[in-house]
């Protein structure tokens, strides 16, 4: 009996971290709604351009480069433990894990590296654009 609680202890622990990501995300985002509204109450001029910035995510340029580093960091460990234990039945799955949070890293050092984003601006083409 006590040995299923650990799977279900492990899965439970990643739900809750989950629900908290979403929680704390959902309150931001509602303390940002009231105070735009508190603006809007009090008659303050607000620009399309701070709406629009108010959207976006705030990332730094080398936020790709951060998390592929991580991520790379991860999969190393997952490996030199998987190494380090030496059992013959724990290496092979360890290294199955590492292998995720490793290519997942160099996906974003990649991305860091070739595929930044654009500085060039995109054509508007919802309001009056060509295609209309």
């Amino acid at each position: 009996m006590s040995g299923e609680w650990v799977p279900i202890s492990m899965f439970l622990s990643v739900a809750l971290i989950a629900v908290v990501f979403l929680v704390l995300r959902f309150r931001g985002k509602r303390e940002l709604q009231k105070t735009v509204r508190l603006a809007l109450e009090k008659n303050h001029e607000l620009s399309p351009a701070l709406l629009a910035s108010l959207d976006e995510r705030k990332r730094s340029p080398q936020a790709d480069f951060r998390r592929g580093l991580i991520g790379v960091a991860i999969g190393a460990s997952f490996a030199l433990f998987a190494l380090i234990l030496g059992e013959q039945d724990a290496i092979r799955p360890m290294l199955g894990i590492s292998a995720f949070p490793f290519l997942v890293g160099a996906a974003y050092l990649g991305l860091s590296r070739w595929g930044g984003r654009s500085d060039r601006e995109e054509p508007e083409t919802l309001h009056g654009g060509v295609g209309q």
